[in-house]
């Protein structure tokens, strides 16, 4: 394999092909006579021939059936992405194939939890025992096939376990993190009407200890449908509110050995339901996404394991919380007989080094963050390379919002040199990755490294014409299992409009990206295209813009929207400062000139306004939605999917 010395990082010979991914493609090799020579060869056949492909991604990555499918696809009607039928009469339990590496590879979950001295470590035997007595008790409780169970729960083991208790049953998981308010949590639940609850005692976050009693009792009296509310305590409160029993006393019920005795995980059809996530929700309502069973595992165990090299005698650790896709996708990780590291609580303390810290403890082989974290990182001066033993460390995953180019240079500068970097990107939507990391492909500052195989994945202008090294609409040409059931209690249009009909003389999902192929046939996000600025007709990503203003040592955050003024969009800027630091004239003429120097006159904004805050959702992303609609006096139907809602008040003197 010949180096390109224009990449920041190439696998070298023999950890390439110890990877799964050159594993898988000697597998399809011999399954079908084709010779691979590179990831663009395998990809492409992969989309040309998916049930081929999918059939040997089932066999390799040892997808448990219960009943084995005769048929991998029924393609959907001439011309739609609607309407496959993936493995249609196979039988499948999600619980038993995330529990099955519990005996021959004995995966454990390590929690290590803000307020604890100590992290609370539950070996392979133990999380298997507690999902038997939770299914039990779940059983008891009246929860039927198909019923919904929700949490309300901090990252620990104890969410895991009732999500895999309740797929074992054949009914749905749904969940959100303790710091959601209660109308939040009800503009969620009571859209799904959930028979259990599972909600958290108690939280620490930056050293403040935050109750959730009160929370829990509203949210459980509002919702008629419950029959029963469990209380996870991990900080050991006690005190539980009524009507809610605490963990211990619901698993107890039953003895281990007579729930192991009796577990029996449901075997169900591959499109049954699985999980329902939520939309933001920043515009009205939430919208209640149905993912399935079969799709999501067999999805995140090609991504865990081909693209991101996961198996048994590996680590992870994603910080992510139980209201974000991440935390589905890492959990999945089960599956691969890797270790789970939980990480629940804040990481600014230590100056952002407690993460590293944790890391660094627990031997992480594979380490999930986000592009802020990793600013933040280097605002702060960290220097984790020497400062922590990071021996063990083979991959880094960051996802949430595009990976600027100083990110790419960072990690390899003072983290590790032979890294693998992935920059993933997919969403909420289809729970999963369009195009992510890669251990046969080298890493391009500023690129994902391409389409997950299986992915038709393109960049189209607005007419629907394939782009290349220009920039486009992010769109999936071929239907792939890991596309939504629909939307909860939908007859199946708003499903339709909200991914298809951006096109409307032919069906394609467009995932709303403003995204770049590049010449290795990378992808550059340049963020959401329904944020896309667009001054004088010209389309601008807001990433690019963020990259060179937080460059400023001056500048802590930024937001750019764009405002109508005069029949015409203008753009705004504003900045969030570091503590000591003005908006002067003279910050604000260097800026400008940045702009206009580094990218174009274009990008300059008309006004540049200092803030107190930069509004995030609670996964991490800008909002320049809704501060969008702040400045043209459009209502916020939904603050509680703001992470912090005060600060919009601050906008709307801007009007």
């Amino acid at each position: 394999m010949t180096r390109d010395d224009n990449a920041l990082w190439q696998a070298g010979r023999e950890r390439l092909h110890a990877s799964h991914m050159w594993k898988f493609k000697s597998h399809c090799e011999a399954q079908t006579g084709a010779s691979f020579s590179n990831y663009h060869a395998l990809h492409q056949w992969s989309v040309d021939d998916p049930a081929a492909f999918w059939g040997a991604a089932s066999d390799y990555l040892g997808i448990i059936w219960d009943k084995v499918p005769s048929a991998v696809l029924v393609p959907p009607p001439a011309g739609k992405m609607r309407g496959a039928r993936w493995f249609p009469d196979g039988q499948l339990s999600f619980a038993r194939n995330l529990l099955a590496h519990q005996d021959k590879n004995p995966a454990k979950i390590i929690s290590i939890i803000e307020g604890l001295r100590d992290p609370v470590v539950l070996p392979s035997e133990s999380l298997k025992t507690q999902v038997a007595q939770c299914t039990a008790a779940l059983q008891k409780a009246g929860v039927k096939y198909g019923d919904r169970v929700a949490g309300i729960c901090p990252n620990t083991s104890e969410a895991i376990i009732a999500m895999l208790a309740t797929s074992a049953l054949g009914a749905i998981w749904s969940s959100c993190s303790p710091d959601f308010g209660s109308e939040g949590i009800l503009d969620r639940f009571s859209q799904i009407e959930p028979t259990v609850l599972f909600a958290t005692r108690a939280y620490t976050y930056s050293d403040k200890f935050i109750d959730c009693a009160e929370t829990a009792s509203l949210v459980s009296r509002s919702l008629p449908t419950l029959r029963a509310s469990i209380m996870i305590d991990p900080l050991g409160v006690g005190q539980h509110p009524a009507p809610f029993v605490s963990w211990q006393n619901f698993l107890g019920g039953m003895s281990a050995k007579e729930a192991l005795a009796a577990f029996a995980p449901v075997a169900t059809p591959f499109d049954h339901p699985l999980y329902i996530l939520f939309s933001s929700g920043t515009t009205g309502k939430p919208k209640c996404i149905v993912h399935s069973v079969g799709g999501t595992l067999l999805q995140h165990k090609k991504e865990l394991m081909l693209h991101s090299d996961l198996g048994p005698g590996k680590r992870l650790l994603y910080f992510t919380t139980c209201g974000w896709m991440m935390w589905n996708w890492m959990v999945s990780a089960l599956a691969t007989g890797a270790d789970l590291v939980l990480f629940e609580g804040s990481i600014n303390r230590q100056n952002f080094a407690v993460l590293w810290q944790a890391v660094s403890d627990h031997g992480v082989t594979c380490f999930g963050t986000s592009p802020k974290f990793l600013a933040s990182c280097m605002k702060a001066g960290l220097h984790p390379r020497t400062d922590f033993p990071l021996d063990r460390l083979e991959t880094m995953l960051s996802t949430g919002s595009p990976l600027m180019p100083e990110h790419f240079e960072w990690v390899y500068e003072v983290v590790k040199p032979d890294i693998h970097l992935a920059s993933i990107s997919g969403g909420t939507d289809i729970v999963s990755c369009f195009m992510l990391g890669n251990p046969w492909l080298p890493v391009y500052v500023g690129e994902i490294q391409g389409p997950g195989l299986g992915m038709a994945v393109d960049c189209w202008d607005e007419d629907g014409h394939p782009l290349r090294q220009k920039r486009g609409e992010l769109v999936c040409t071929k239907p792939f299992p890991c596309m939504p059931i629909g939307f909860w209690k939908d007859d199946g249009r708003k499903y339709q409009e909200a991914y298809f009909n951006f096109y409307p003389h032919v069906e394609v999902w467009r995932h709303g990206d403003f995204i770049e192929i590049t010449a290795h046939g990378g992808i550059t996000v340049y963020g959401r295209s329904d944020a896309t600025l667009n001054p004088g007709g010209v389309r601008i990503g807001t990433a690019e813009i963020y990259r060179q203003v937080e460059q400023f040592p001056e500048v802590q955050d930024s937001l750019a929207v764009s405002r109508q003024r005069d029949g015409d969009a203008e753009m705004v800027l504003f900045v969030k400062l570091k503590e000591g630091s003005a908006l002067n004239d003279e910050l604000v003429r260097k800026i400008k000139l940045e702009l206009r120097q580094k990218l174009s006159p274009r990008h300059v904004p008309a006004a540049i306004v200092q803030v107190k805050d930069i509004p995030y959702t609670r996964s991490g992303k800008k909002l320049e939605l809704a501060v969008t609609r702040i400045l043209h006096r459009e209502p916020l139907d939904n603050l509680s999917a703001i992470v912090n809602p005060e600060c919009l008040l601050e906008y709307e003197s801007f009007r």
